[in-house]
Protein backbone atom coordinates (compact mmCIF):
# COMPACT_ATOMS: atom_id res chain seq x y z
CA UNK A 1 0.00 0.00 0.00
CA UNK A 2 1.09 3.65 -1.15
CA UNK A 3 1.67 6.33 1.30
CA UNK A 4 -1.01 8.03 -1.26
CA UNK A 5 -3.25 5.45 -0.59
CA UNK A 6 -2.88 4.62 3.13
CA UNK A 7 -3.14 8.55 3.43
CA UNK A 8 -6.88 8.72 1.48
CA UNK A 9 -8.17 5.04 3.80
CA UNK A 10 -7.60 6.71 7.01
CA UNK A 11 -8.98 10.35 5.97
CA UNK A 12 -12.15 8.13 4.90
CA UNK A 13 -12.31 6.55 7.76
CA UNK A 14 -11.82 9.44 10.33
CA UNK A 15 -14.25 11.71 8.65
CA UNK A 16 -16.95 8.46 8.99
CA UNK A 17 -14.99 7.85 12.71
CA UNK A 18 -15.78 11.52 13.40
CA UNK A 19 -19.58 11.53 12.02
CA UNK A 20 -20.49 8.21 14.14
CA UNK A 21 -18.87 9.35 17.22
CA UNK A 22 -20.55 13.00 17.01
CA UNK A 23 -24.44 11.28 16.46
CA UNK A 24 -23.24 8.57 18.94
CA UNK A 25 -21.77 10.70 21.58
CA UNK A 26 -19.18 8.13 21.92
CA UNK A 27 -16.25 10.22 20.41
CA UNK A 28 -13.69 9.75 17.01
CA UNK A 29 -11.23 7.49 19.25
CA UNK A 30 -13.38 4.28 19.67
CA UNK A 31 -13.75 3.77 16.06
CA UNK A 32 -9.86 5.39 14.83
CA UNK A 33 -8.46 2.88 17.36
CA UNK A 34 -9.85 -0.37 16.36
CA UNK A 35 -9.15 1.18 12.68
CA UNK A 36 -5.38 1.44 13.21
CA UNK A 37 -5.20 -1.58 14.75
CA UNK A 38 -7.19 -4.12 13.65
CA UNK A 39 -7.04 -2.61 9.79
CA UNK A 40 -3.99 -1.30 9.33
CA UNK A 41 -1.78 -3.03 12.19
CA UNK A 42 -0.38 -0.11 13.81
CA UNK A 43 0.96 -0.61 17.05
CA UNK A 44 -1.02 0.28 19.92
CA UNK A 45 0.79 3.30 21.40
CA UNK A 46 0.98 4.67 17.96
CA UNK A 47 -2.96 4.67 17.64
CA UNK A 48 -3.81 5.40 20.98
CA UNK A 49 -1.71 8.72 19.94
CA UNK A 50 -3.85 9.13 16.85
CA UNK A 51 -6.83 8.81 18.48
CA UNK A 52 -5.90 11.23 20.82
CA UNK A 53 -6.03 13.69 17.92
CA UNK A 54 -9.28 13.02 17.15
CA UNK A 55 -10.60 13.73 20.72
CA UNK A 56 -9.23 16.61 20.23
CA UNK A 57 -10.56 17.55 16.99
CA UNK A 58 -14.13 15.87 17.82
CA UNK A 59 -14.72 18.01 20.84
CA UNK A 60 -13.25 21.24 19.08
CA UNK A 61 -16.00 20.12 15.91
CA UNK A 62 -19.20 19.34 18.11
CA UNK A 63 -18.29 20.18 21.41
CA UNK A 64 -17.88 24.29 20.25
CA UNK A 65 -21.30 23.98 18.43
CA UNK A 66 -22.97 22.86 21.99
CA UNK A 67 -21.72 25.70 23.57
CA UNK A 68 -23.06 28.20 21.31
CA UNK A 69 -26.69 26.63 22.03
CA UNK A 70 -26.39 27.37 25.40
CA UNK A 71 -26.26 23.67 26.65
CA UNK A 72 -22.79 22.94 27.79
CA UNK A 73 -22.22 23.99 31.70
CA UNK A 74 -19.00 25.75 31.18
CA UNK A 75 -18.18 26.39 34.68
CA UNK A 76 -18.98 22.58 35.16
CA UNK A 77 -17.05 21.21 32.88
CA UNK A 78 -13.93 23.53 33.91
CA UNK A 79 -14.00 22.64 37.39
CA UNK A 80 -14.44 18.66 36.54
CA UNK A 81 -11.12 19.18 34.35
CA UNK A 82 -9.42 19.77 36.44
CA UNK A 83 -9.63 15.84 37.60
CA UNK A 84 -9.65 14.45 34.21
CA UNK A 85 -6.17 16.53 33.74
CA UNK A 86 -4.28 15.27 36.74
CA UNK A 87 -5.98 11.55 35.68
CA UNK A 88 -4.76 11.68 31.86
CA UNK A 89 -1.12 12.70 32.43
CA UNK A 90 -1.23 9.95 35.00
CA UNK A 91 -2.45 7.51 32.80
CA UNK A 92 0.09 9.09 29.94
CA UNK A 93 2.58 8.02 32.19
CA UNK A 94 1.31 4.53 33.36
CA UNK A 95 0.94 3.81 29.50
CA UNK A 96 5.01 3.74 28.95
CA UNK A 97 4.66 0.73 30.82
CA UNK A 98 2.00 -1.06 29.63
CA UNK A 99 2.11 -3.77 26.40
CA UNK A 100 0.35 -3.74 23.81
CA UNK A 101 -1.56 -6.75 24.55
CA UNK A 102 -2.75 -5.25 28.17
CA UNK A 103 -3.91 -1.99 26.44
CA UNK A 104 -6.18 -3.74 24.10
CA UNK A 105 -7.79 -6.09 26.73
CA UNK A 106 -8.19 -2.57 28.73
CA UNK A 107 -9.24 -1.07 25.72
CA UNK A 108 -11.49 -4.06 24.99
CA UNK A 109 -13.43 -3.57 28.59
CA UNK A 110 -14.09 -0.16 28.31
CA UNK A 111 -15.64 -0.47 24.93
CA UNK A 112 -18.09 -3.27 26.36
CA UNK A 113 -18.44 -0.57 29.65
CA UNK A 114 -19.68 1.88 26.46
CA UNK A 115 -22.28 -0.55 24.91
CA UNK A 116 -24.29 -1.29 27.79
CA UNK A 117 -24.49 1.98 29.00
CA UNK A 118 -25.64 3.37 25.54
CA UNK A 119 -28.38 1.04 26.10
CA UNK A 120 -29.28 2.55 29.23
CA UNK A 121 -32.32 4.41 29.82
CA UNK A 122 -31.06 8.31 31.08
CA UNK A 123 -33.04 10.57 32.49
CA UNK A 124 -33.24 14.52 33.23
CA UNK A 125 -33.51 14.06 36.92
CA UNK A 126 -36.30 17.13 37.24
CA UNK A 127 -36.80 18.26 40.83
CA UNK A 128 -33.61 17.34 41.97
CA UNK A 129 -32.62 18.95 45.21
CA UNK A 130 -28.41 20.27 44.97
CA UNK A 131 -25.88 20.05 47.73
CA UNK A 132 -24.48 22.92 49.52
CA UNK A 133 -21.11 22.20 48.07
CA UNK A 134 -22.73 22.83 44.83
CA UNK A 135 -24.26 25.82 45.41
CA UNK A 136 -21.05 27.42 46.80
CA UNK A 137 -19.23 26.40 43.88
CA UNK A 138 -21.88 27.82 41.25
CA UNK A 139 -22.18 24.72 39.59
CA UNK A 140 -26.01 25.03 38.67
CA UNK A 141 -27.09 26.09 35.33
CA UNK A 142 -29.99 26.19 33.08
CA UNK A 143 -30.25 24.58 29.50
CA UNK A 144 -32.67 25.54 26.55
CA UNK A 145 -36.13 23.77 25.92
CA UNK A 146 -37.45 23.71 22.39
CA UNK A 147 -39.74 26.14 23.10
CA UNK A 148 -36.88 28.76 23.57
CA UNK A 149 -37.14 28.71 27.35
CA UNK A 150 -34.45 27.90 29.92
CA UNK A 151 -34.84 25.18 32.27
CA UNK A 152 -32.63 25.35 35.73
CA UNK A 153 -31.29 22.42 37.04
CA UNK A 154 -29.21 21.61 40.10
CA UNK A 155 -26.67 18.62 40.93
CA UNK A 156 -25.33 17.16 44.09
CA UNK A 157 -22.58 14.24 45.22
CA UNK A 158 -19.92 16.54 43.85
CA UNK A 159 -17.13 14.67 45.58
CA UNK A 160 -18.04 11.55 43.95
CA UNK A 161 -18.22 13.05 40.75
CA UNK A 162 -14.82 14.57 40.77
CA UNK A 163 -13.55 10.98 42.34
CA UNK A 164 -14.80 8.86 38.76
CA UNK A 165 -13.38 11.97 36.77
CA UNK A 166 -10.28 11.10 37.81
CA UNK A 167 -10.92 7.17 36.76
CA UNK A 168 -11.94 9.01 33.47
CA UNK A 169 -9.19 11.00 32.99
CA UNK A 170 -6.76 7.84 33.26
CA UNK A 171 -8.08 5.91 31.16
CA UNK A 172 -8.35 8.46 28.53
CA UNK A 173 -4.18 8.70 28.81
CA UNK A 174 -3.88 5.20 29.02
CA UNK A 175 -6.10 4.54 25.96
CA UNK A 176 -6.60 7.83 24.10
CA UNK A 177 -10.31 7.67 23.55
CA UNK A 178 -12.44 10.53 25.43
CA UNK A 179 -14.08 8.13 28.11
CA UNK A 180 -17.17 9.57 27.96
CA UNK A 181 -18.89 6.90 28.81
CA UNK A 182 -17.60 7.24 32.77
CA UNK A 183 -18.25 10.98 32.37
CA UNK A 184 -21.59 10.70 31.44
CA UNK A 185 -22.13 7.59 34.85
CA UNK A 186 -20.22 11.10 36.46
CA UNK A 187 -22.57 13.49 35.85
CA UNK A 188 -25.66 11.76 34.79
CA UNK A 189 -25.53 8.57 37.57
CA UNK A 190 -23.51 10.52 40.45
CA UNK A 191 -24.31 14.10 39.65
CA UNK A 192 -27.41 13.93 38.69
CA UNK A 193 -26.87 16.44 36.12
CA UNK A 194 -29.43 16.33 33.12
CA UNK A 195 -28.38 13.78 30.18
CA UNK A 196 -28.14 16.21 27.24
CA UNK A 197 -26.42 18.56 29.88
CA UNK A 198 -24.12 15.78 30.46
CA UNK A 199 -23.33 15.05 27.09
CA UNK A 200 -22.16 17.87 25.92
CA UNK A 201 -20.26 19.04 28.61
CA UNK A 202 -18.59 15.82 28.45
CA UNK A 203 -18.13 16.65 24.78
CA UNK A 204 -16.31 20.03 25.78
CA UNK A 205 -14.09 18.50 28.30
CA UNK A 206 -12.69 15.83 26.04
CA UNK A 207 -10.75 18.28 24.36
CA UNK A 208 -8.77 19.51 27.61
CA UNK A 209 -8.43 15.98 28.54
CA UNK A 210 -6.84 14.94 25.42
CA UNK A 211 -4.75 17.72 25.22
CA UNK A 212 -3.12 16.93 28.52
CA UNK A 213 -2.47 13.48 27.56
CA UNK A 214 -1.04 14.58 23.99
CA UNK A 215 2.44 16.31 25.49
CA UNK A 216 3.09 12.99 26.97
CA UNK A 217 2.98 11.36 23.97
CA UNK A 218 3.96 13.98 21.70
CA UNK A 219 7.48 14.04 23.97
CA UNK A 220 7.62 9.92 23.73
CA UNK A 221 7.21 10.43 19.87
CA UNK A 222 4.07 8.51 19.62
CA UNK A 223 2.00 11.00 17.86
CA UNK A 224 2.99 10.94 14.15
CA UNK A 225 2.01 13.72 11.14
CA UNK A 226 1.47 10.98 8.67
CA UNK A 227 -1.57 9.07 11.46
CA UNK A 228 -2.07 12.27 13.20
CA UNK A 229 -2.82 14.96 9.81
CA UNK A 230 -5.12 12.54 8.28
CA UNK A 231 -7.16 11.37 11.53
CA UNK A 232 -7.10 15.04 12.82
CA UNK A 233 -8.86 16.86 9.21
CA UNK A 234 -11.50 13.75 9.08
CA UNK A 235 -12.46 13.67 12.41
CA UNK A 236 -13.35 17.12 12.63
CA UNK A 237 -15.01 17.81 9.63
CA UNK A 238 -17.27 14.34 10.24
CA UNK A 239 -17.65 15.46 13.57
CA UNK A 240 -18.76 19.29 12.13
CA UNK A 241 -20.99 17.19 9.65
CA UNK A 242 -22.55 14.76 12.14
CA UNK A 243 -23.50 18.06 15.03
CA UNK A 244 -25.53 19.85 12.35
CA UNK A 245 -27.22 16.20 11.25
CA UNK A 246 -28.11 15.02 14.85
CA UNK A 247 -30.97 17.91 14.81
CA UNK A 248 -32.34 16.57 11.73
CA UNK A 249 -32.07 12.65 12.55
CA UNK A 250 -33.54 10.41 14.07
CA UNK A 251 -30.32 7.90 15.17
CA UNK A 252 -31.47 5.53 17.87
CA UNK A 253 -31.43 3.28 15.51
CA UNK A 254 -27.71 4.15 14.38
CA UNK A 255 -27.25 4.00 18.09
CA UNK A 256 -28.55 0.73 18.55
CA UNK A 257 -26.54 -0.69 15.66
CA UNK A 258 -22.81 1.30 16.38
CA UNK A 259 -23.55 -0.66 19.56
CA UNK A 260 -23.91 -4.16 18.50
CA UNK A 261 -20.51 -3.03 16.29
CA UNK A 262 -18.64 -1.90 19.48
CA UNK A 263 -19.28 -5.09 21.29
CA UNK A 264 -18.07 -7.39 18.35
CA UNK A 265 -14.98 -5.09 18.29
CA UNK A 266 -14.67 -5.15 22.00
CA UNK A 267 -14.51 -8.73 22.14
CA UNK A 268 -12.38 -9.39 19.71
CA UNK A 269 -9.89 -7.14 21.10
CA UNK A 270 -10.41 -8.99 24.88
CA UNK A 271 -9.61 -11.85 22.47
CA UNK A 272 -6.48 -10.77 20.72
CA UNK A 273 -5.23 -9.57 23.78
CA UNK A 274 -5.42 -12.23 25.72
CA UNK A 275 -3.80 -14.34 22.96
CA UNK A 276 -0.94 -12.00 22.53
CA UNK A 277 -1.71 -11.09 18.69
CA UNK A 278 -0.69 -7.48 19.40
Amino acid sequence: MTILTFTIILLLGAYCAGLLGSLTGLGGGVVVIPLLTLVFGVDFHYAVGGALVASIATSSGSGSAYVKEGITNIRLGMFLEIATTIGAVAGAVVAVWLNNSTIAVIYGFVLLLTAVMQQVRKQDHEGTRGSDMARRLKLFGTWPQKDGSLKAYELRHVGGGFAVMLVAGLLSGILGIGSGVLKVIAMDGIMKVPFKVSTTTSNFMMGVTACASAVVYIQRGNIVPGIACPVLVGVLFGALTGARLLKRLDVRLLRRLFCLAILLVAFNMIYDGFAGKF
